[in-house]
């Protein structure tokens, strides 16, 4: 059952059920083949389905690129994947762990911690030799170049002959 059905979406609930969420390796509660013999969707599909919902992007499209831009605040190059897939699948992945300190203990945590994950299907004029991703003060920046339009086709000249 949703939370957010009776209102209580709130960071200590939602941490609540992060911490209830049963990994992919573990036995009971009917795993991937169990969930999927069943008719209903995997675990890891419900996992990625999860990490794509709790991670917000901008699209833009320039001149000469498409821009994606993530908020990765507090993250490193390490922790940050960008691949394609399939040719045409760019895909924004990586996962943000919690601070482990044992003199400390958290009287409030807000911020969202596991992994995250954006799948963005790529236009037919993309360039994917150009594709580029700086992160710069939290933000991602990925620059996906735009080939360039192919050149008007000019009309083929028949010389007429005169029999």
């Amino acid at each position: 059952m949703d939370a957010r059905m009776f209102g209580l979406e709130t960071p200590l609930m939602a941490a609540l059920q992060h911490l209830l969420d049963v990994p992919d390796g573990d036995a009971g509660a009917g795993g991937d083949k169990a969930g999927a013999a069943a008719g209903g969707p995997t675990r890891t599909y419900v996992r990625d389905a999860r990490a794509m919902a709790a991670t917000p992007a901008d699209v833009k499209e320039l001149p000469n690129s498409y821009a994606f831009v993530v908020d990765m605040p507090g993250l490193g190059t390490g922790d940050i994947k960008v691949q394609v897939e399939d040719e045409r699948v760019l895909v924004i992945s990586g996962e943000r762990r919690r601070e482990e300190k044992e003199d400390a203990k958290y009287l409030r945590m807000e911020r969202r911690m596991g992994k995250f994950m954006r799948k963005f299907v790529l236009p037919d004029n993309a360039n994917m030799d150009k594709i580029s991703a700086v992160c710069k003060d939290g933000v991602l920046t990925v620059t996906v170049e735009k080939l360039p339009p192919p050149e008007p086709k000019k009309p083929k000249t028949i010389e007429v002959k005169i029999a």
